[in-house]
């Protein structure tokens, strides 16, 4: 793995989110805060994942960081191409290690049916565009106890038998988030948003095969279909009945 810096790092020992934190400090520099400028904590007071959750984390074990960057080459309508681009840069560059990691829908990342990587993308909207994003991401490392009621959590050393370097890992998964944004600006969306469709269709949990999950109706059984470029997660229940769900309208039955 590389360990080249190639965004400004900056590094606390404790914060109460590394997503607020950069965000007020975006909003104090402005302009001046440079693209892919990323804040890493060696603890967080109240790091929040989706759904309002709160991320454990024992102090120095993992990887707890977000950065800023400026997409204003995407219209808002297409922000989910942010959320498969960076899953799919930390999918990819924790596939190093072990075969079974997956996406679970819509950027969860997941080895095997066990949680080891939660992100949450703030964007703020220039007009129709993506003025600005923070993306936080919570990566568990080296943690090898879990004390909270999270029902599935694992680490990189669980799966793997030895600590891991997180230093080195961060600037692996940020040379390819910058590959990818960079990739999204130069190419034509389109064509870009249909290459990263296939490869994040590829990546996904449980994307063959029918199991359990559950909506506003109660439970059932379906298998995946597809993911549409605006992020709605389309399932085929056990009588052939395509069903469309946004974020948090269905949830998987682990």
């Amino acid at each position: 793995m590389t360990t080249e810096m190639t965004f400004p790092l900056i590094a606390l020992d404790s914060t109460e989110s590394t997503n607020l934190y950069l965000s007020q400090l975006s909003r104090h520099e402005g302009d001046a805060l440079a693209p892919f400028t990323t804040v890493c904590a060696e603890y967080q007071q109240a790091g929040k994942g989706q759904r309002g959750n709160s991320w454990e984390s024992a102090e120095g074990k993992n990887l707890l960081f977000s950065f800023v960057t400026y997409p204003t080459f995407l219209e808002a309508r297409h922000q989910f191409l942010l959320s498969q681009m960076v899953s799919l840069a930390i999918k990819e560059a924790l596939s190093c290690w072990s075969d079974d990691f997956s996406i679970k829908w819509p950027n969860d990342i997941y080895w095997r049916d066990k949680k080891i990587c939660g992100i949450l993308i703030e964007n703020d909207l220039s007009g129709n565009r993506i003025g600005r994003c923070i993306c936080g991401i919570g990566l568990n490392v080296n943690q090898t106890t879990f004390l909270s009621d999270a029902p599935n959590p694992i680490s990189l050393q669980q799966i793997t038998g030895r600590e891991h370097d997180r230093h080195a890992l961060l600037m692996e998964i940020m040379k390819r988030i910058q590959l990818y944004f960079q990739g999204a600006e130069v190419e034509q969306y389109a064509t870009y948003s249909e290459e990263i469709s296939v490869r994040y269709g590829r990546s996904l949990f449980r994307r063959r095969g029918y199991y359990p999950y559950e909506d506003a109706n109660g439970r059932f059984s379906a298998r995946l279909l597809r993911v549409e470029p605006d992020g709605r997660f389309v399932l085929e229940d056990e009588s052939g009945k395509e069903r469309e769900y946004l974020f948090k309208e269905v949830q998987y039955i682990l």
